[in-house]
């Protein structure tokens, strides 16, 4: 007699495909971002020639933005990479390290967001030590003083607490052995823009801080970058609290639907 062996049919195998293409989704763009920000930073490297010289790595005094890029892409890649394969295949082990990992992060910012709000006074010294740290190092990388200008353009600001904080950098100091143009003088950032200006005027800086603090005031911003900073977040508070949210949000997603897929997999395949 012949017999019809039937097909077992799992419970949620439906859920567990669709669970299984959104996390891909959802990961396919967050590996592509991990991909173009580390890309970035290798070229931006790749520029500056430390690719060709790994030792000018430890010649920068300063932060080095490149840095930021470098690290946050390469960890977005490889979670990316890994959430890609593991919902893909199937993989559980890549999966449960997607998610472990990705759970661990969430962790982390976790725990620095409510150290930040405990230890304000400390996070508040660390930001002036590391304005000032950048303000010597000015010159030394281009990335660098970018970054510096668009913080003083954006912020309004000058410094860390106000312009005298370039007296640190040894072309803007005020000793009279400066042999520097731009002794005694602000970068162009500072500068308060006149509207009427099409091309930005570099100069503008230049000697403004052997004038009065009332006559300084009409040519460039007299607060520092951490006051403003600080104005700023409180004026933008419930912005910033709203995109810190939604990053936890799309975390958990991304953890639910990992942890999802991994206990269907145990409950279709056991020995597993």
């Amino acid at each position: 007699m012949l017999t019809i062996e039937k097909t077992p049919y799992y419970k949620g195998t439906e859920v567990s495909c669709c669970v299984k293409y959104v996390l891909f989704g959802f990961n396919i763009i967050f590996w592509l971002l991990g991909a173009a920000f580390l890309a970035v930073g290798l070229w931006a490297w790749a520029e500056k020639g430390v690719l060709s010289n790994l030792s000018s790595i430890t010649d920068l005094g300063g932060f080095d933005p490149v840095w930021l890029f470098i690290v946050v892409g390469g960890v977005m890649f490889i979670l990316g990479f890994a959430g890609c394969i593991g919902a893909l295949r199937e993989n559980t082990f890549l999966l449960k390290f997607f998610s472990v990992f990705l759970g661990l992060i969430f962790f982390l910012e976790l725990t620095a967001g409510i150290l930040a709000f405990v230890f304000k006074d400390w996070i508040k010294d660390q930001l002036n030590f590391f304005i000032n740290n950048n303000i010597k190092a000015y010159r030394d990388d281009i990335d660098l003083q970018n970054l510096i200008d668009f913080a003083q353009e954006y912020w309004s600001c000058c410094g860390a607490h106000g312009p005298e904080d370039w007296n640190l950098n040894i072309y803007f100091n005020c000793t009279d052995q400066n042999p520097s143009r731009e002794r005694c003088g602000v970068p162009f950032s500072c500068c308060i823009k006149d509207p009427a200006e099409d091309v930005i005027n570099t100069q503008c800086g230049y000697d403004v801080r052997l004038k009065l603090e009332l006559e300084r005031q009409k040519y460039i911003y007299t607060k520092g970058c951490v006051g403003q900073f600080e104005k700023w977040l409180q004026d933008n508070l419930i912005i910033v609290a709203g995109i810190f949210v939604g990053i936890a949000l799309l975390q958990i997603f991304g953890i639910c639907l990992a942890q999802n897929l991994v206990s269907d997999e145990g409950e279709r395949h056991p020995s597993r």
